[in-house]
């Protein structure tokens, strides 16, 4: 459970409603495998609302900003669209599901690979955080080959720096791939689903069965 009240009072989230609230799910994984046209599938589905973490502002100056920071101030702004986002979760959740493409374990995985360090050492910096920060009710970890993820990307209509640096740089989707599993090896709101073989709807048809064998 998160612990708020932890918070100095004027750093604490705008409370939550004490009524059970819709489901948080999390969408996980490297870029192009699918999440963002899973998370806009499910977000119809369950008549919720999908969220990228970036959201704006920060990720329109991610663009601009971001990527010429040092790397402790670039961890530093990506924390700042992870409490963000975490925000308008809550106020999102006041009118149905969430379906998040990207929470915090992306911000560890990606922020250990870009800058050659342990998952660990990024979750260090973001732990005196984790309170402020809405909790999941589910986080899947979407997998797929490599052979799977460039014919996804092949199609993909709006390829990102994110996207070519995944095979552009050494090294960079092995450590991904691995980061993404010690993450999930810690996350006990983890599901790990692997996806070769499956289309949206096939994905979408596993998650909501998930959801509703977990609340039955």
């Amino acid at each position: 459970m998160n612990r708020p009240n932890a918070l100095l009072p004027a750093f604490r989230p705008t409370p939550s409603s004490e009524h059970e609230q819709p489901p948080f799910i999390v969408l996980e994984g490297v870029s192009g495998i699918g999440k963002s046209t899973l998370a806009r599938l499910l977000a119809r589905r369950l008549n919720g609302t999908a969220l990228h973490t970036l959201a704006d502002p920060h990720n329109t100056w991610s663009k601009a900003v971001a990527q010429q920071m040092e790397a402790l101030p670039q961890i530093a702004f990506y924390l700042s669209g992870l409490l963000h986002v975490s925000d308008l979760i809550r106020n999102a959740l006041a009118h149905g599901p969430v379906i998040a493409d990207r929470y915090a374990p992306s911000v560890t995985a990606r922020q250990a690979a870009i800058h050659s360090v342990n998952p660990s050492d990024v979750d260090a910096l973001i732990a005196p955080f984790h309170r402020y920060l809405l909790t999941p009710d589910h986080t899947f970890y979407l997998r797929c080959s490599e052979h799977t993820l460039r014919e996804r990307m092949a199609v993909k209509d709006d390829t990102k720096q994110d996207d070519t640096d995944l095979f552009d740089i050494p090294g960079r989707l092995k450590t991904l791939i691995a980061n993404f599993e010690t993450v999930a090896a810690g996350d006990h709101t983890a599901v790990i689903l692997d996806t070769d073989g499956m289309d949206p709807e096939d994905l979408a048809d596993v998650i909501t069965d998930h959801m509703e064998r977990a609340h039955a």
